[in-house]
């Protein structure tokens, strides 16, 4: 029995001696991995053989509010962590963890929840309001990273339960069949059900994997972007995504779709990353965080090879699943996150809509000093960034961006429609009565209406703004003029009406944040129906420019005037207001927005733009 146990022990150490050299080529990576792994097992809760850590979540899903959690997909991360380790002294507790998360999954196939899990110990797939379906993708990979390459350190009983529980989820994924609209779970779907079905010889699920690879492939690129464009998080995920399949699935022609859809996904990237700032430049879609964490400039560093050090690179493989996910740039994107050769704008149709829809299309102008970035058609809610700049000041990175606030939170009904050339935009926020108020679906609006104490729209810089130097008076439709670092700016408001409501300009400051709110209404909490209000809607040009003494010393030459009203899906009467900017010895912008309230689609349909003679958000053009 004793000789069992060495020849046992030797074959585990010669197995982890291989993966380690595998995944951790360098001892720098190795060092990055286990600095990351030892924040983690602080984290271990031997009783409950899960990760630890206080609630917090994203406001839906869970009913919990408070108090300490076992969280599952996280548990399971760090069990294949444990195992990547190659660390003998570590293989029980990856094991118990292993275990344990397998026996929270719903194994019935009969059940409406069936292959998912809960997001913690602490809250059953019945107490979930509601559950989430997407934890069959994130749990499913990550047990298929344990069963790839970790198999024969399981002992037979757990690998059996492994390869069982990854299946259950490959057959919820499939039941589910979200479409490729949902970019990341699309993909991570793609990788549960081909991979599980390759590897476990399941042709059903071969064949489904395949076919919706497929699908993704196509919509996609007919699209012209990923659902959730140039988004800084979702981005990341999609090619860390894209990266695991190239590296796991066997299929020859998917493997081709990968490679096509890995460069697709890096030029997005590419060509909007500002090199002076270190910033990824709008617009955004999805983005839980104005400036550029550090963890997405350490992702393209991996991605990139010896060409581009952002950090240590022990530091940029700080992580404990980074070594998993081989990422692969291509080559000639590599010199566009070292440095900005000459200012240029990009302008890219992000989705491709058909008919008389206008397409979602943005504009990002990249000069030395500062990006500005906008979409034609947004919309404000809290991860949108519609319109979007950054600069260097003296002591770090400023970025500047527009907000609708509803009781000090971001109003997703709020739509922000903008005509940009270079480094000049032309905006207006209007409201739609048909979307949400903190979220663009979950709570939407019931009769169009809501109630405030407080309706703003804000201009609002954040990061290294110590010296940004705003004006000590501000007033309604004359220029504001602001200086930060190399940067100077100029911001007026041609048009601000709620109605009959009086609007009112305020500055303020506090911390790392600065801001200029144009308020709508403050007072007494009070109706607001959207469906009868005649006119509410925020019109502003807004320029930078480098260095601060070319800052113009004239108001901009914006004039108004009432469009056709074109016909609308309601019966309400519409006023549209035509807004043309005479720039200084340049192109002609104009807008022509509905300021009546109305729903999204209707909105958008009746909203037109001209850059001089041309329509910039025809797609012919471009």
């Amino acid at each position: 029995m004793k000789r069992y146990y060495q020849v046992m022990l030797v074959g585990i150490l010669l197995t982890s001696t291989c993966l380690g050299a595998d995944l951790f080529p360098t001892a720098a990576r190795r060092q990055g991995f286990l600095k990351a792994l030892a924040e983690q097992d602080k984290r271990y809760d031997p009783a409950e053989k899960m990760l630890r850590a206080p609630f917090s979540s994203p406001g839906y899903h869970t009913t919990l509010k408070s108090g300490d959690v076992h969280r599952t997909r996280q548990s399971l991360t760090y069990a294949v962590a444990l195992l990547d380790s190659g660390d003998p002294n570590r293989l029980d507790r990856a094991l118990e963890i292993i275990d344990r998360v397998i026996g929270l999954q719903d194994q019935d196939p009969s059940s409406r929840t069936y292959g998912i899990w809960p997001w913690f110990l602490e809250e059953s797939l019945e107490e979930m309001s509601p559950p989430d379906w997407n934890w069959a993708d994130f749990c499913g990979t990550q047990l298929l990273q344990a069963a790839i390459d970790h198999e024969n350190r399981l002992p037979v009983d757990l690998r059996h339960r492994v390869q069982e529980s990854i299946l259950h989820a490959a057959q919820s994924i499939k039941r589910r069949n979200v479409g490729p609209g949902y970019t990341n779970i699309a993909l991570m779907g793609t990788y549960v059900t081909l991979v599980a079905g390759e590897r476990f010889d399941v042709r059903e699920l071969v064949d489904y994997g395949k076919a919706r690879l497929r699908r993704f492939y196509d919509y996609t690129l007919k699209k012209g972007s990923f659902s959730e464009y140039n988004s800084p998080t979702y981005t990341l995920v999609a090619i860390e995504e894209i990266s695991r399949m190239r590296r796991h699935i066997q299929d020859a022609a998917s493997q081709e779709l990968l490679d096509t859809l890995n460069d697709f996904a890096w030029h997005h990237l590419g060509r909007r990353f500002h090199a002076p700032t270190k910033q990824w430049a709008g617009p955004h879609s999805r983005s839980y965080a104005t400036l550029l964490r550090s963890h997405a400039l350490a992702f393209i560093q991996r991605g990139t090879s010896d060409d581009v050090e952002f950090m240590p690179d022990a530091k940029a493989w700080e992580s404990i699943h980074a070594q998993r996910i081989d990422l692969r740039c291509p080559d000639e994107l590599h010199d566009n996150f070292l440095e900005l050769d000459e200012p240029r704008q990009e302008v890219e149709a992000f989705v491709l809509n058909p008919g008389d829809q206008h397409s979602i299309i943005g504009t990002t102008y990249l000069h030395s000093a500062f990006a500005l970035g906008s979409v034609n058609i947004g919309d404000l809610w809290n991860q949108r960034r519609p319109l979007v700049a950054y600069w260097n000041s003296a002591t770090g990175v400023v970025a500047m961006r527009v907000r609708c606030l509803h009781d000090d939170y971001d109003y997703s009904s709020a739509s922000l429609f903008t005509v940009q050339e270079q480094n000049d935009a032309l905006s207006a926020v209007v409201f739609a009565t048909d979307r949400g108020d903190t979220h663009i679906s979950l709570d939407r609006l019931r009769n169009g209406t809501i109630s405030a104490r407080d309706l703003r729209v804000r201009l609002e810089f954040e990061g290294a703004v110590d010296d940004l130097n705003l004006p000590a008076k501000i007033e309604m439709h004359e220029p504001i003029r602001f200086i930060s670092g190399r940067v100077g700016g100029v911001f007026c408001i041609h048009e601000a009406v709620l109605d009959d409501q009086p609007v009112t300009l305020k500055m303020g400051r506090e911390g790392e944040k600065a801001w200029i709110d144009i308020i709508l209404y403050q007072g007494v909490t009070r109706q607001f129906n959207f469906n009868t209000i005649e006119e509410a809607a925020v019109v502003f040009t807004l320029s930078l420019v480098t260095p601060p003494v070319l800052l113009p010393t004239t108001k901009p030459q914006v004039g108004m005037g009432i469009a056709f009203a074109s016909p609308a899906a309601t019966e309400r009467t519409v006023s549209r207001h035509k807004w043309t900017w005479q720039r200084s010895n340049d192109t002609i912008l104009t807008l022509t927005v509905p300021v009546t309230p109305l729903p999204s689609k209707e909105q958008a349909k009746i909203t037109a733009a001209r850059v001089g003679p041309d329509n910039p958000w025809n797609t012919d053009n471009f």
